[in-house]
């Protein structure tokens, strides 16, 4: 399961309307290799599933996974954040042994 919070849910709704995207896109999270920890997160609007997908909702939120990150992103919280020591989503994933400063990147 992959969760949302109520912020960052908000800030998608926000996200959607300004860049045009219609209800039927959704957020697709997956991981790929890089960063200065190994992993990096990657957060887009996508409409298309594919057959590994898996697919969560949350507050009304679908957040699609492959197959491959999923086994990343169990029990993930995405979040987002606003405050002075930076703004933009964020993950709260129990799976991330290290992460980096900026929480782009995290290795397991």
């Amino acid at each position: 399961m992959i969760n949302i919070t109520d912020k960052a849910k908000n800030h998608v709704d926000n996200l959607r309307k300004t860049e045009g995207y219609s209800s039927d896109y959704n957020i697709r999270v997956s991981v790929k290799g890089g960063g200065c920890s190994g992993l990096m997160y990657d957060l887009d609007f996508d409409n298309q599933t594919n057959p590994a997908d898996q697919i969560f909702e949350d507050k009304g939120i679908k957040i699609m996974v492959d197959k491959k990150s999923l086994l990343y992103l169990l029990g993930t919280t995405l979040d987002f954040s606003d405050g002075l020591n930076g703004k933009g989503f964020q993950f709260v994933n129990p799976n991330a042994t290290r992460t980096c400063g900026c929480g782009e990147s995290f290795s397991v």
